[in-house]
């Protein structure tokens, strides 16, 4: 039998296009490669797409690369979408649909098979949905998620911090390196430096992006330095800007928001093109590590895309999309899409389909067009095939600071109610502006103006009374504002519909305890503890309460968790010492005592 001879990608590249004149054999050393992720990417808010913003370095890296102006991101979320780069996997087989679910253990990663063929890696991050403690480390020698606290809650790292910090790490490597880098500023609120602010209505947004093409200018200086580099630049989803009636992401799967551009650039390597294929960022991965000569990853729903950075022909598999959102946060219907050959299908209470070859705003829907019947079927079919592949269980975020973190982003839900939704549920189109106004109420409410958005709140609750964000949202901020009768009364009905959601049960035992109902706030306090076992302030809470219903023994176990969880913390130390003497226990006070000093 004849023996295959597997040659690395790389010299294959070099043999069909040619070495440049002086270049060393690509085989005969590793390059170092640069991931660059920009969050909140349109691609029309870069020059070499649109001509109506200017983004010179980025432009410049289209110009000599392969560029995708139309790439496909597999959920408009941040998490997922990174976690689907950086795996190949589909977010709904990784069981990470929504910010806030970490990366299971066991999905190998980019960053894995890299460490371990020899190159050195770090990545940089510069928002929160993306902390360390949400997996997506993995296989990185260093992870930076250092970032500074901002207002309302808001953790990010603004692209110059960002980008020196990489630059600094690039220039003290040794051997080959694997950076990715992550760039924030273009999520809202958008506050570009006044320097780089835009004229019109989105200036502040095209703002935003010009900013971060200035600092990707300075990373790629220190980047290049080091000898050959091998860069892919990609955004992880779309803003709204208002289309569809969303101005930010998450809510809908229109292209507005899902699609990305894309640009793989090595130069003397990759020949530069324009390919009018629309990849998706499950490919990135496996196209890195063929590019590189090194094995795939295992299970990937990816593929390789050499031959079609090569100039040879390739069908790009359709693009599965989905946002669960709509579901988590507000009782909506969940949505579905496949997106292939210039069609698009959304699967959604009142099906969508769009011909986008001649309608790429997704604004003539031809779901009931006789003629396009057949093709409703296909990728009718093809989707619901998609949606029967079996899915990995969902994990739910890490602490409950992780989940206060991403309200503060206006991201509510970090996992979804158990079960399937049930049938009958609103369609997302006709809740646009109902989620217009959700949307100006974190702003409102972010800014300070509680009064306002207590009032538009209220508004919202009237119109949609089983809406899991409005009730939530409203029970919350009538708490901040004092008035806990009520909010207690409000936090009923949205535990009533999402029962394991710990937040909600720590809140209302809050404000049934501050309304003066301690024993009605006790249960609350076990439920919020059970549901969220890693959050110190719940056990102490409930030690506290159980102190009140003369349980002290049940309280000195209560208080003990909470030192466990946060031996730094002095209060929780000196409330176990009370309640170790008040059942009686004036030696293990002493022990407590002393340990703390």
């Amino acid at each position: 039998m004849a023996h295959l001879l597997r040659i690395p990608v790389p010299v294959l590249l070099a043999a069909l296009l040619g070495s440049p004149a002086g270049a060393a054999e690509p085989a005969a050393r590793k390059p170092n490669v640069l991931l660059v992720t920009i969050d909140t990417l349109r691609p029309d808010a870069l020059g070499w797409v649109s001509g109506a913003n200017e983004t010179p370095v980025l432009d410049a890296l289209a110009k000599e690369g392969v560029r995708f102006r139309a790439a496909v991101a597999p959920v408009p979320l941040t998490g997922p979408s990174h976690a689907a780069l950086l795996t190949g996997r589909l977010p709904r087989k990784l069981g990470v649909r929504l910010n806030g679910q970490p990366l299971p253990p066991g999905i190998a990663t980019l960053a894995e098979r890299l460490g371990g063929a020899g190159w050195e890696t770090a990545a940089f991050v510069s928002g929160f949905p993306l902390v360390g403690s949400l997996g997506l480390g993995r296989g990185f020698g260093r992870y930076d998620d250092s970032l500074p606290d901002g207002p309302d809650g808001r953790k990010e790292r603004r692209a110059r911090a960002t980008a020196a910090a990489a630059s600094a790490w690039i220039a003290g490597t040794k051997g080959p390196f694997f950076a990715w880098v992550h760039f924030y500023d273009a999520h809202a609120p958008y506050e570009p430096p006044p320097s780089f602010a835009r004229p019109g209505p989105r200036g502040a947004y095209d703002g935003e992006v010009a900013y971060v093409d200035y600092h990707v200018g300075r990373l790629l200086a220190a980047a290049k330095a080091r000898g050959d580099l091998l860069v892919v630049v990609a955004g992880d989803h779309g803003e709204g800007l208002d289309e569809h009636g969303e101005r930010t992401h998450g809510f809908f799967v229109y292209d507005s928001t899902v699609l990305v551009p894309l640009v793989f650039s090595w130069p003397g390597r990759l020949v530069p093109a324009q390919p009018a294929a629309s990849p998706r960022l499950l490919d990135v991965a496996p196209t890195l590590l063929s590019l590189l000569g090194l094995e795939p990853l295992p299970r990937i729903d990816g593929v390789d895309l050499v031959p079609l950075l090569s100039g040879r022909p390739q069908a790009v598999p359709p693009a599965y999309l989905e946002s669960q959102l709509p579901w988590a946060d507000y009782g909506f219907a969940p949505l579905a899409a496949l997106r292939t050959g210039g069609w698009k299908v959304i699967q959604a209470p009142r099906p969508e389909l769009y011909r986008l070859s001649d309608d790429p705003g997704e604004s003539r829907n031809r779901v009931r067009e006789p003629e396009h019947r057949k093709q409703l079927l296909s990728l009718k079919a093809a989707l619901d095939g998609a949606e029967q592949e079996p899915e990995a269980e969902e994990t739910a975020a890490v602490d409950s600071e992780t989940r206060e973190r991403l309200r503060s982003l206006g991201y509510l839900s970090t996992t979804r109610p158990r079960g399937s939704p049930p049938p009958g549920l609103p369609d997302p189109k006709d809740k646009a502006a109902l989620f217009g106004t959700y949307t100006r109420i974190e702003e409102l409410e972010a800014s300070g103006r509680l009064s306002e958005a207590l009032g538009e709140l209220t508004r919202a609750v009237a119109e949609d009374p089983r809406s899991r964000f409005g009730l939530s949202r409203l029970g919350v901020l009538l708490l901040r504002t004092g008035q806990t009768a009520r909010a207690a009364e409000i936090l009923r009905q949205a535990v009533a519909l999402d029962p394991e959601r710990g937040d909600l049960r720590f809140a209302l035992a809050d404000a049934l305890t501050r309304s003066g109902r301690a024993a009605a706030a006790l249960p609350e306090w076990f439920e919020a503890a059970r549901l969220e076992p890693s959050r110190a302030e719940a056990w102490s809470n409930l030690g506290a309460a159980l102190r009140a219903a003369g349980r002290q023994k049940d309280a000195v176990a209560a208080y003990r968790r909470a030192v466990e969880l946060r031996p730094g913390e002095a209060v929780f130390r000196e409330n176990l010492v009370l309640a170790l003497r008040a059942a009686g226990d004036e030696a293990g006070a002493r022990a407590v005592e002393a340990a703390g000093h």
